[in-house]
């Protein structure tokens, strides 16, 4: 076989065969590779001209099709089996070849990764992949990280088959070492406090409206035609209206209240611990999924406590302070996923530039929305902005959507509806925008039973008090 297959895939599940079949489609030759026989065959079968297409089973043909450098993107579940594929391909590989992992892989085992392979030559990329496997097929918004100079190979073929927005592709090159996996990390953070408040919402406007689900999707398709324009509007007013096949009535109703999780929420909540850098709109949406789990638990604890009777409000009230509310915490939802993007690009030395990561954030991704072309405006003002909050943009807009948050907050409080999301959201509005915190007590306990000492107001230093009195 000639060496003329440009890009190559392992890992030939839906979303690495929909993958490579976008990259057929725009113009390149690509070659696959997958244990499962079945799954090549189905490959062949789709691609139906195997000069465009192909695939093997059989790891040596697979790398002997390939031009030099090869391009070999991995689009297999993140762990072990990474390291494992690695390992079966290094025998075959040559100086200067690049591997791409696709999948959700921990930025850690990114940087190893790229260490390890380096010292023998070989370029490896952390690249993350956004949009599932409609986005994989049609356009995905892909963040790529790892040596600079590698990138330009296989910048080509992730330009062409990357989702577009205005005409520009949504994918750049993010950063060296594992900035692609990182960035990835933050977006699935940022996505997991969006779906967290858009469930709130749609409790708030069931319980608090009696809005059916014909009125839900008319109102979340509204709010799709307006600010909240975004992937995760659109197929919630979408889901509203699948009618369940094994029964009557509408799907959505029918589908138990455990949400499952994958990690990576939990990853940026964590590593945002570490930094030191307040998420709590996602921090929380990790703890919902969390509890939702303790559903027998939870039918439980229903039957010990009684619960306020809700007061309903009226339809068309209740539909303008849930869009204000909404569309405010989805900007605070951003406003601190970027804020720890900006400070880990600082602590890992990954240099992002937030607005290129906006920009490519803007179609083909689950958290793509209307609301990034205004974000990457206010990151191209003011590139070392700190925080969202701060940009005299969205000023305007938080201050004119904040008082139906705290409306909504006080309605889903006094009529016993759970509304964590939005209501972390306010928090932490009121708390990063306070200038005076009591954390100043927390410092005289602190320094009262650990002698942890405290700075002053009035005056330079540090000081230690003997609290207790003989």
């Amino acid at each position: 076989m000639e060496n003329k297959y440009d890009f190559g895939l392992v890992g030939l599940g839906v979303m690495g065969r929909n993958f490579i079949l976008n990259v057929a489609d725009n113009g390149f030759t690509a070659f696959g590779n997958d244990l499962d026989e079945e799954k090549v065959n189905a490959l062949i079968e789709e691609g139906g001209d195997t000069a465009k297409v192909n695939a093997t089973t059989d790891n040596k043909v697979f790398l002997e099709a390939l031009s030099k450098p090869r391009k070999i993107m991995l689009l297999v579940p993140a762990g072990k089996v990474v390291d494992i594929v690695i390992e079966n391909l290094l025998p075959h590989l040559d100086e200067g070849d690049l591997i791409i992992d696709g999948g959700n892989s921990f930025y850690t085992d990114t940087d190893r990764r790229e260490a390890y392979l380096s010292k023998k030559g070989i370029n490896f990329f952390g690249a993350g992949v956004s949009g599932g496997a409609k986005g994989a097929r049609r356009g995905p918004s892909i963040m790529p990280g790892g040596n600079k100079e590698a990138y330009q190979h296989v910048k080509p073929i992730f330009e062409a088959v990357s989702a577009k927005y205005n005409g520009e592709p949504c994918v750049t090159y993010l950063g060296p070492k594992s900035a692609g996996n990182y960035v990835k990390m933050v977006h699935n953070g940022i996505e997991y406090g969006l779906m967290q408040l858009t469930s709130e919402i749609y409790d708030v406007l069931k319980k608090g409206g009696d809005f059916n689900n014909d009125e839900l999707h008319a109102t979340y398709s509204k709010w799709n035609k307006g600010r909240l324009q975004s992937f995760l509007v659109e197929i919630t007013s979408e889901i509203f209206e699948e009618e369940d096949s094994l029964g009557e009535g509408r799907l959505v109703d029918k589908i138990l209240d455990k949400a499952k999780q994958k990690g990576t929420g939990k990853w940026t909540s964590q590593n945002a611990m570490d930094l030191g850098i307040p998420v709590p709109s996602i921090d929380v949406a990790v703890s919902m999924r969390e509890i939702s789990a303790l559903k027998e638990e939870r039918i439980e604890a229903d039957k010990l406590y009684d619960r306020p009777s809700v007061e309903h409000m009226e339809k068309g009230t209740l539909e303008k302070i849930t869009e204000e509310a909404l569309y405010f915490s989805f900007i605070i939802t951003y406003a601190q996923g970027l804020h720890q993007l900006a400070d880990a690009s600082k602590e890992y030395g990954y240099e992002l530039d937030i607005a290129e990561i906006a920009k490519i954030w803007r179609a083909g991704c689950i958290i793509r929305a209307g609301l990034l072309a205004d974000i990457t405006e206010a990151f191209k003002a003011n590139a070392s902005l700190p925080n969202l909050l701060l940009s005299p943009t969205f000023v305007k807009k938080v201050q004119s959507t904040v008082d139906s948050a705290r409306e909504l907050v006080a309605f889903g409080a006094k009529n016993g509806i759970p509304l964590p999301g939005l209501s972390n959201s306010l928090t932490y509005f009121d708390a990063y925008t306070s200038s005076r915190l009591p954390l100043n007590l927390i410092q005289a306990q602190r320094d009262y039973f650990g002698s942890h000492t405290y700075e002053r107001l009035d005056r330079e230093g540090i000081f230690h008090t003997e609290w207790e009195k003989e």
